[in-house]
């Protein structure tokens, strides 16, 4: 099932044109405007600071949001566009786009893992190292999922886990096409340094031998 999706508030804009988008600029707001879902644009604004804020936490074009707007139902919206300001890279524009509950998006989804005291790797001694804690996935707005999970069950040491090997929730897929890596179990540092180290002995034993034999 879908997780909580953020609120977005905005105010609707009662001019249009340039000339009330100035006037929003001045007044400290961010203008823009909400299309698609079969309905009439909506301009709107958000102020500044409330934006930049969301901006800065990175991903903003790839969040689904719950716009408030009040006089209006909640919508679900993905942002298509921000304009920028070429000198000060202020947001100066963004663009909405409402979501039926059939449309597709591409969203980044968190990856949790579970059966972590039943890992053989783990019990070994053996590290997780996550590459991935969120994955990019397409899906369906009306149901998206809250995460997708790995099982470690049984996992040893050495084991890549990979897109391919995660049971995705139906109707979702992945964005990238290649069967990239979300985490590995790893040998614990000092197994590792160990190893290298009987390699090298076993190396300089065969050398000694070699010698002598000549």
């Amino acid at each position: 099932m879908a997780g909580e999706i953020p609120n977005l508030e905005a105010i609707e804009r009662t001019g249009t044109g340039k000339g009330a988008a100035r006037q929003a600029r001045r007044d400290g707001m961010v203008p823009g405007v909400v299309y698609g879902g079969g309905v009439d644009p909506l301009p709107i604004q958000i102020p500044q600071n409330v934006l930049l804020k969301k901006l800065k936490a990175g991903r903003f074009l790839s969040t689904l949001f719950n716009l408030k707007v009040d006089g209006h139902e909640d919508v679900r919206v993905i942002c298509r566009d921000v304009q920028r300001h070429v000198v000060k890279d202020l947001p100066t524009h963004l663009d909405l786009m409402r979501l039926r509950r059939t449309s597709r998006v591409s969203l980044y989804i968190p990856v949790e893992f579970i059966n972590e005291d039943s890992c053989t790797g783990l019990k070994r001694g053996g590290v997780l190292t996550i590459v991935r804690p969120e994955v990019e996935l397409r899906v369906t707005a009306g149901d998206i999922p809250e995460k997708i999970t790995v099982d470690l069950s049984g996992l040893p040491i050495g084991e890549v886990i990979t897109i391919s090997s995660v049971n995705l929730p139906e109707g979702t897929r992945p964005t990238i096409d290649r069967d990239f890596v979300i985490a590995n179990i790893s040998a614990p540092r000092g197994l590792s340094d160990s190893s290298n180290d009987d390699d090298a002995s076993a190396s300089g034993e065969e050398a000694e031998e070699e010698a002598t034999e000549e």
